[in-house]
């Protein structure tokens, strides 16, 4: 097939940018594939990070030209006429935030028109986590210029099938990212880092508000002196980060926990994976989260929250354990028992096992299938 992907790609950054590039080398495999990405993906007004360029980006470095102006409706109309020119079998969209509904949806609509090129959207949420008005009009309209669905779990399943039940689509679990190098000796990791605890956890990704750091570092008042557990909090903060540092202080974390709120290139996200005995995610809600695959690709346990699609990726009790959200007591009482019943052995081999289920080449055999109707 001749493919174009359009989306978050090298040089900016982040999740989205890595799932599109993993899917675009699994994809050139077979396929003829390219990728159009933004010039102008969030105007600085509306972006709550530091910058959307990647600083490292060797690792995930792919081919791609960078035309798309979400905020420019002109633009899209000249982005769908110049990818109309080429004639693609199939567009991919990878879908998010209803932000770009209007601008997909654009250029969706010129570039099949009078063509046999369809349209696919991969989603990672139908509903967002954070709600804003237009949402569901917004949704409608870039669904409305798609011919196939993928989704990645349960939750998001259903959604889809609430919000556009006439949908065609294929379920496919969220892939390991591989992209971040191999895990390396984890007293050498701390050692780096200069971490001397003997029990660390490791939460990391964007700290916004749904993903429950406030819920986790309350728990920690119940870990720092029994458990005698170090929490890494590591990412960029798209909330207000004195309020965490405040909390930390009201509860007298300093010597507990490690906030680091600059954004982490790519060739140092392995380092605070092996540092970790395990991950925590203490999420809200979710839909599925790109964390837990890269927790897989470090065989890392992973501790998370009972909502989602995280209830699909772990399972209780072999690769990691399940609580209830927003509950502190839950989340220290299962980071405890993890420890005091010497389950990391176990459940690293566990998830040694479960990755191998969570494969490229089984998101693209999805993707071809769709394709092929």
């Amino acid at each position: 097939m001749n493919i174009i992907m359009v989306g978050t790609a090298f040089p900016l950054r982040g999740g989205i940018a890595h799932y599109n590039a993993l899917l675009y080398r699994e994809l050139s495999k077979r396929h003829s594939v390219q990728i159009i990405t933004f010039k102008r993906q969030y105007p600085s007004i509306l972006f709550p990070g530091k910058t959307q360029s990647e600083t490292s980006g060797e690792l995930l470095r792919v081919p791609s030209r960078s035309l798309v102006d979400s905020v420019n409706p002109l633009n899209w109309i000249a982005v769908g006429r110049e990818i109309r020119k080429r004639r693609p079998d199939l567009i991919i969209f990878k879908y998010w935030l209803p932000f770009f509904g209007p601008c997909f949806g654009t250029i969706a609509r010129v570039a099949k028109h009078g063509t046999q090129t369809r349209v696919l959207f991969i989603c990672d949420n139908i509903i967002p986590h954070e709600k804003r008005p237009g949402d569901r009009a917004f949704t409608r309209y870039a669904f409305s210029s798609a011919d196939y669905f993928i989704v990645q779990s349960n939750a998001v399943e259903q959604d889809l099938l609430g919000f556009w039940p006439q949908a065609r689509y294929r379920k496919a679990a969220h892939p390991v990212y591989k992209i971040f190098g191999n895990p390396i000796d984890k007293t050498e990791a701390r050692r780096r880092l200069a971490i001397t605890a003997e029990r660390v956890i490791l939460f990391f990704g964007y700290i916004r508000k749904y993903k429950g750091l406030h819920v986790l570092l309350d728990a920690m008042t119940e870990l720092k002196e029994s458990g005698n557990v170090h929490l890494l909090a590591v990412g960029e903060c798209y909330d207000d980060e004195e309020r965490y540092r405040e909390q930390i202080k009201a509860l007298e974390l300093e010597k507990h926990v490690t906030l680091q709120t600059d954004y982490i290139p790519n060739d140092r996200v392995g380092l605070y994976f092996s540092a970790a005995d395990a991950v925590v995610l203490p999420y809200l809600s979710a839909t599925q989260s790109g964390i837990a695959q890269i927790a897989y690709n470090f065989d890392k346990p992973v501790i998370a929250t009972r909502v989602g699609g995280l209830a699909e990726v772990v399972v209780d009790g072999e690769t990691g354990l399940l609580v209830p959200p927003g509950d502190a007591h839950a989340l220290a009482r299962a980071i405890k028992q993890f420890y005091e019943d010497g389950c990391e052995t176990s459940f690293t081999f566990n998830v040694q096992l479960e990755k191998k289920k969570y494969t490229w080449e089984a998101m693209v055999n999805a993707i071809e299938d769709l394709a092929s109707q």
